[in-house]
């Protein structure tokens, strides 16, 4: 199983969320995308704790079944084709979450979020944690 992780399942494992804890574990591949570690690298800015969070972050990230990805010219044409029919429905999500979305579908992952606006991006396959 190829999974994606948003940002939020990072913070839900880190905080010991049983249900992503175990999610995650049964996974082959776990993929973060640089749209993800920015969030977490700004969240752990504003936080009081930056060093241990990043030391953390790095660790998960050494794992060996986790892979960092990269923003491709794929990427970009999804983006712009979800944000455009996003647009079109009425239904707009954070950019990010576009980029996120897109990244998901480039890898044939399934995006595993706690954010249940990705619904509205057609065409992904997702798991919605609570």
């Amino acid at each position: 199983m190829k999974l994606l992780i948003d940002t939020n399942v990072y913070v839900g494992f880190k905080s010991g969320h049983a249900e992503v804890v175990d999610y995650l574990a049964m996974a082959d591949l776990i993929l973060i995308s640089p749209i993800v570690s920015g969030e977490l690298m700004f969240g752990f800015r504003n936080g009081s704790r930056f060093d241990q969070n990043m030391m953390e972050l790095n660790q998960f990230l050494s794992h060996a079944a986790v892979d960092i990805i990269q923003i491709s010219a794929v990427t970009a044409d999804r983006y712009s084709r979800i944000a455009t029919l996003l647009k079109k429905q009425g239904t707009p999500i954070p950019s990010n979450d576009i980029w996120i979305a897109a990244q998901t579908m480039e890898t044939g992952a399934e995006l595993v979020t706690m954010d249940k606006h990705f619904q509205n991006v057609q065409g992904l396959i997702f798991r919605l944690f609570k």
